[in-house]
Formats: C-alpha cells, sequence, structure tokens
C-alpha cells in the first residue's frame, strides 16, 4: 500500500480569490515521480501559463532523486499538465482576461499512485482583501475555541 503525498500551497489562498478550481495530471520522468512520492517537492511560487496551446506549470520545485544517476531531473523546470479540450480552451479564454491567472492549490497522489495537480483560476487579492480574511480567520478561530468548551 503506498503512502498518500499532499503537498499544499498554502499561500494561494491567502494570496488569491479562487474562481474556479480542475484536477489536471502532470506529465514526469521516472525520477521525478520517486521524489514526489517521498515527499520532496514545493510548489509555493509556481504558477502556470499557456504554451502553443498545452498547459504547462512554471517555478515548480521537485528535488533531485537521492538514488538517480545521471538519469536524473532538474529540480526546476517546466511541466505539462493534462486536461480535457473542454476544460484548456475555457481556461485559454478566462486567463485572457486582466488579473486572472491559473495557480497550483495542491500536489498529490490518487489511489493508483499517479501524481495529480489541484489547480484554481484566481484573481489577486489587496491588502484590505488581506486583512479581512485575516479577521474572518480570527474570529472564527475564537469561536471554536468558545465551542469547544461548552
Amino acid at each position: 500500500m503506498q503512502k498518500t503525498v499532499n503537498i499544499l500551497n498554502k499561500r494561494a489562498k491567502f494570496d488569491y480569490e479562487i474562481l474556479d478550481k480542475y484536477t489536471a495530471g502532470i506529465v514526469l520522468t521516472g525520477t521525478e515521480i520517486k521524489s514526489i512520492r517521498l515527499g520532496k517537492a514545493a510548489i509555493t511560487e509556481s504558477f502556470c501559463e499557456f504554451n502553443d496551446g498545452e498547459l504547462f506549470v512554471i517555478n515548480s520545485q521537485i528535488e533531485e532523486y537521492l538514488y538517480g544517476t545521471h538519469y536524473n531531473h532538474k529540480a526546476k523546470s517546466e511541466r505539462k499538465l493534462l486536461l480535457n479540450k473542454k476544460e484548456l480552451k475555457k481556461l485559454f479564454k478566462d486567463s485572457d482576461n486582466k488579473g486572472l491567472t491559473i495557480v497550483p492549490l495542491r500536489l498529490f497522489t490518487n489511489e493508483k499512485g499517479l501524481a495529480k495537480l489541484d489547480i484554481a483560476l484566481c484573481r489577486g487579492k489587496k491588502n484590505y482583501d488581506k486583512r479581512e480574511s485575516l479577521k474572518e480567520q480570527d474570529t472564527k478561530r475564537d469561536l471554536d475555541r468558545i465551542k469547544k468548551s461548552f
């Protein structure tokens, strides 16, 4: 039985307002998937962009595999995302709007052991929006503490 991997992009929900979510597959080499299964990946500063009608994740960090030989992969490289044609067309059309971007939210392995990436179409938050979300988190935390005491 394989251990499931769940690598989150915590900054995405703080910095962006999420409009639409998708789950995409990733084209990986052998050493990349081995590193992901060990949990040696980070997607905090990554983003997605279109190149010749295909969607790529840029600036994602997958550490080199410790036992890899000269077949080892580069730590930061563009990785192709796999989506349906309808989803790609919709994302391409929506991402052309000013202020919208595609950001990865979560990198995980499914029950078959394949690596998947949850991506979202997002709009950047302003500073006052970030302050409001922090206030909401604080009030929610305080209410949960009060409920727990009863």
